[in-house]
């Protein structure tokens, strides 16, 4: 057998999803630069789930649905109150809901195609209403019901703050759904199509894939990258702070990428959305510190910045939380998912590969008196 750690470079699967060659992004066959110039995170919800870009009636009986199933059940919203709130990640209160939600749907356990694509519906429309609960919630304030008029960016912000968002807002959230949609067979998305191979239901499969999210190596890098820059506070730390980290070989979060070579064709956008925001907010300061540790960074270790370097400067000028960071990529990447899982439905087979075995040769059992 050959041996490939981190099954790199190996292919485990055919997709008409979404596809990285030559450094290109790709959703069906549409250039990531133009979905995020063009496209509202709703069409592209709706292209990765059926293939194609929707007509004008598709897209607004898409966007009833999601209006539609948006809210809480009272339990889930129960639950989060029960919590030890300063000893929960929302990572980890985001992976229990989604399990939770599981427990309310009479259509869980069903596996046709009409009632996975109902139970994709209604995960895609409730992740921002769970992230955005335990988020006033752990401060001690009441959740915001969905509005049914604004859409699916313009709620998230609306949901989390109370207040109805500034266009650019929208824009700079709607930009960051889109381009973290879906990324091919990354560890989140192997993972949920894995679980559901088993011939498990949605709910497991969302679950399984935000288990696997919550690590730093996965979606916790942008959370990382905004850490980083709050510790070195001033463009004036930038190079000592950088430079230090580099000869004692610490690792910079939100540089390279396991498939790009040429760089991550998203990180331009979120650093353009970057430099807009933090001008308007009065800190271009996060964004300057940016483009200065990229200069080194890339220098240094010819390492181009990924999407998750430039989304933490965006997220933070938006007045997220920066522990929310992840989730919010969870609550875009959960399109991605569920298209990964209904494909994996369509054409399954168990995901069951080998391992080369390294451990001792063939031994005999020794009763525990004998032994040393």
């Amino acid at each position: 057998m050959t041996v490939t750690r981190g099954l790199e470079g190996v292919v485990a699967t055919t997709s008409s999803i979404s596809s990285i060659i030559d450094d290109t992004l790709t959703y069906v066959g549409y250039d990531i630069d133009d979905l995020a110039v063009n496209a509202s995170f709703e069409e592209v919800i709706y292209l990765l789930w059926h293939r194609r870009l929707p007509n004008a009636e598709e897209l607004t009986e898409l966007k009833t649905q999601l209006a539609q199933n948006s809210a809480l059940p009272p339990e889930v919203i129960q639950h989060f109150k029960m919590y030890q709130i300063e000893k929960v990640h929302p990572m980890a209160a985001l992976r229990s809901a989604v399990s939770l939600l599981g427990l309310y749907d009479e259509e869980a356990d069903l596996m046709d195609e009409e009632a996975n694509y109902r139970k994709a519906v209604r995960l895609q429309a409730k992740m921002p209403a769970i992230v955005t609960t335990f988020a006033r919630v752990r401060k001690g304030l009441e959740p915001i019901a969905p509005r049914q008029d604004l859409s699916f960016a313009a709620n998230f912000l609306y949901m989390l703050s109370g207040k109805e968002p500034e266009p650019i807002a929208v824009e700079a959230m709607n930009k960051a759904l889109v381009l973290h949609a879906d990324h091919e067979l990354n560890a989140s998305t192997f993972t949920a199509r894995v679980c559901v191979a088993t011939l498990s239901d949605v709910y497991s499969g969302i679950t399984s894939a935000i288990g696997a999210l919550k690590g730093p190596l996965h979606g916790g890098a942008n959370e990382a990258v905004m850490k980083m820059l709050t510790e070195i506070g001033t463009l004036e730390n930038v190079e000592p702070y950088v430079r230090g980290k580099l000869a004692n070989k610490e690792k910079i979060m939100g540089f390279g990428h396991r498939v790009y070579r040429q760089g991550d064709p998203r990180a331009k956008h979120l650093r353009e959305m970057s430099k807009k925001l933090t001008e308007l907010t009065g800190q271009p300061h996060w964004y300057d510190m940016s483009v200065q540790i990229e200069a080194i960074v890339t220098g240094e270790k010819k390492l181009p910045p990924n999407v998750d370097f430039y989304s933490a400067s965006v997220y933070h000028s938006l007045g997220i939380d920066h522990d929310l960071m992840t989730p919010i990529f969870a609550v875009s990447r959960v399109s991605g998912w569920l298209a990964h899982i209904l494909e994996q439905y369509e054409n399954n087979r168990l995901i069951r590969p080998r391992a080369d075995y390294t451990g001792p040769g063939m031994q005999k059992y020794v009763p525990i008196e004998q032994r040393g």
